[in-house]
């Protein structure tokens, strides 16, 4: 895992957008967000048994896998927004990067690859997209039924019951 503050610039956002400003696993932490590398499948076990993930699937995100869909799937994927779960995935093949603000609103840019597992606490803003290769095999881990509910940014969701407690946790000085 490499994080560090996204540039900003215009561009594919698929590309690094590296400004050279790392971030460490401490202050992602400062923020809930929890990496982990895991080369097996019975330590992903293991962490799911831990925090109770009870169901899961697996998503190949490309455009061979998705065919025309592809393009609109990445980047409605990119589109910032939250979840009422934590979002846990576990990077099977590929690569692809989950962006996420910072306490002052900046963009913090995760680079994930094969055996990375990150978890994002629910009500945390995010995006998510491949890299330039188009291709990430993920599983997803769900605590209950598998869902996947994209809630866009918006004024009113700032009052968004799981976006305060995310706040008030991490947020708040």
């Amino acid at each position: 895992m490499k994080a560090y503050i996204y540039d900003d610039l215009p561009g594919d956002q698929r590309l690094p957008h590296d400004s050279r400003q790392s971030v460490s696993a401490s202050e992602l932490e400062a923020l809930g967000v929890i990496y982990h590398h895991i080369p097996s499948l019975d330590g992903v076990n293991s962490l799911a048994s831990e925090r109770g993930y009870k169901n899961r699937d697996e998503i190949t995100v490309s455009p061979q896998a998705m065919g025309e869909v592809y393009e609109t799937k990445v980047k409605s994927f990119f589109d910032e927004h939250l979840h009422e779960d934590e979002e846990i995935r576990y990077v099977r093949d590929g690569r692809g990067f989950f962006d996420v603000r910072s306490k002052d609103e900046k963009w913090i840019r995760i680079a994930l690859e094969k055996d990375d597992l990150i978890i994002l606490p629910a009500g945390i803003y995010h995006r998510f997209t491949t890299d330039e290769t188009n291709y990430i095999q993920a599983m997803r881990l769900f605590k209950e039924e598998p869902k996947w509910t994209p809630l866009n940014r918006s004024e009113d969701l700032d009052g968004n019951a799981y976006r305060q407690e995310y706040v008030s946790q991490f947020l708040k000085v």
